[in-house]
């Protein structure tokens, strides 16, 4: 596990960059996270990053977006437009999430 600085503190991080402690997140990390990988944070964006961080503290691992789809009501076609090509990760990544086990 990696130890790397992310607008200012310190955070524990995989080889890929995602979180690996949910703890150390909070949203005022998700702008600078986004920013990273191209992405402005906008309501609906946010709704996706608030819905699976409560996801996961209830199951326990990152949803993917079959889950968001279903647990969520969001649909698979505005996950990809907000999250381009590789929405799963992309949401876990801001949320400050372990990487999802299968995309799908």
């Amino acid at each position: 596990m990696t130890v790397t600085e992310i607008a200012g503190r310190q955070v524990h991080v995989d080889a890929e960059g995602f979180m690996t402690d949910p703890s150390e997140w909070d949203e005022a990390l998700a702008p600078v996270l986004a920013g990273n990988i191209g992405i402005e944070l906008t309501e609906a964006h946010w709704n996706l990053i608030r819905f699976l961080r409560t996801d996961f503290a209830t199951q326990g691992e990152t949803a993917t977006t079959r889950r968001v789809q279903t647990v969520a009501g969001v649909p698979t076609k505005t996950q990809f437009e907000l999250f381009p090509k590789k929405p799963a990760k992309k949401m876990a990544y801001i949320a400050g999430l372990p990487k999802p086990r299968g995309c799908v």
